[in-house]
């Protein structure tokens, strides 16, 4: 792993190591650079010497509903009914559903920013009334502007209500919100009558010192108001396989999807299901092994950013691997890939110009070697 070079990244032929130019670092999209779980791989092989590359089943589905409600009271103490967990195709796929078949039609999408960059994009390309709400920024740490939160969360149309997206934890910042954090923003959330819909891709990658609390497993109150949307894609790298989980904890949520659940789960591949099953069950000893190696690298980056580009702001994150890097003052995130070659994130695309966002699930020494490019930036030499 520790060997692996620019060129072998690029033979493997993933998009994060193809699109950019020769001898760049691909840091842009959020795949990770490690050996597949072998309990991933043993069960992906003997699904292909069933030839299991249909559409998606019945068992299928059931398979990953319960080792995904597994997963969720092993790991973070909640408790899940498997007929609540739904396979889907990603967790964009989820958002998309839940504003068409979920929620009433007007419903405004209220951003905290800055956020992932699809969830900027793709309401507004359904029609969907987009609010972004900046959050707090103090001393390199983000919280929730619960203030203006609130107002944004107003509607003229007590009916519908907003759709509150909560990313948790949160890309590009890489925060871990605590429970009391959680409770704070459920309380206006509960005031205004609006819905939640919990990003919870990251869960799996936490650090030591942090603890993933499930949004929908705070109290009766939370689980009313929010849906919850989980995959194994980002702590196993999985996400070419396309399978996400959409957990409903809401009565008024469970008859909606009724109504139109067998459109929801087309384009779920029976691959996934079958590799995110294997990693519920049987991959956390890799995630282990894998949270480790990137626990060394967030501290190696900030180690040797210090170093190459002292002007530059880098708090390590609490979970996901990813690394957001403030660039305000120092130079233009848009020039980093041409006078640095590292390929990363602008981060206007997370709705917070100035920043850039970097992909840390690499190895140790192509981690460095970003961080060393990064001095560019001040130094062309």
């Amino acid at each position: 792993m520790d060997s692996l070079t620019i060129d072998q990244l690029r033979a493997r032929g993933s998009l994060k190591w193809t699109m950019p130019p020769d001898g760049a670092i691909g840091s842009f999209v959020a795949e990770m650079d490690f050996p597949m779980a072998a309990p991933i791989r043993a069960a992906l092989d003997r699904a292909l010497d069933r030839f299991a590359t249909g559409y998606l089943s019945p068992g299928h589905a059931r398979l990953v509903a319960e080792a995904c409600a597994e997963f969720q009271l092993s790991r973070f103490g909640w408790t899940v009914d498997p007929a609540d967990v739904h396979a889907m195709s990603g967790v964009v796929h989820v958002l998309e559903f839940a504003l068409r078949s979920l929620l009433p039609p007007g419903t405004p999408l209220v951003l905290p920013t800055p956020t992932y960059m699809p969830f900027l994009t793709m309401p507004p390309e359904l029609g969907v009334e987009l609010r972004p709400v900046p959050m707090n920024l103090d001393d390199g740490r983000y919280t929730m502007d619960l203030p203006a939160l609130r107002a944004a969360l107003t509607t003229d149309v007590p009916a519908t209500g907003a759709l509150l997206v909560l990313i948790n934890p949160h890309n590009p910042t890489g925060r871990v919100f605590t429970a009391e954090e959680l409770l704070a923003v459920a309380e206006v959330v509960e005031h205004s009558g609006a819905t939640v819909f919990s990003d919870e891709i990251h869960a799996p990658l936490v650090y030591s010192g942090h603890r993933h609390v499930p949004y929908a497993s705070l109290s009766p109150v939370t689980a009313a108001h929010a849906m919850t949307a989980v995959s194994a894609s980002k702590g196993w790298n999985l996400p070419g396989l396309n399978c996400a989980q959409l957990i409903l904890s809401s009565e008024p949520h469970r008859e909606r999807w009724a109504e139109t659940s067998y459109w929801a789960a087309v384009g779920t591949s029976p691959l996934g299901a079958i590799a995110s099953s294997a990693a519920y069950r049987d991959g956390v000893p890799h995630l282990d092994a894998t949270l480790a190696y990137l626990d060394e690298n967030r501290r190696l980056f900030a180690g040797e950013l210090g170093s190459a580009l002292p002007g530059a702001r880098f708090v390590p994150p609490e979970g996901t691997y990813l690394g957001w890097v403030d660039l305000r003052g120092v130079a233009d995130p848009a020039t980093v890939a041409d006078r640095c070659l590292v390929v990363g994130t602008d981060g206007t695309a997370c709705g917070a110009p100035g920043f850039l966002r970097l992909n840390l699930a690499t190895t140790h020494a192509l981690v460095a070697e970003t961080a060393r490019r990064l001095g560019r930036l001040v130094d062309p030499a």
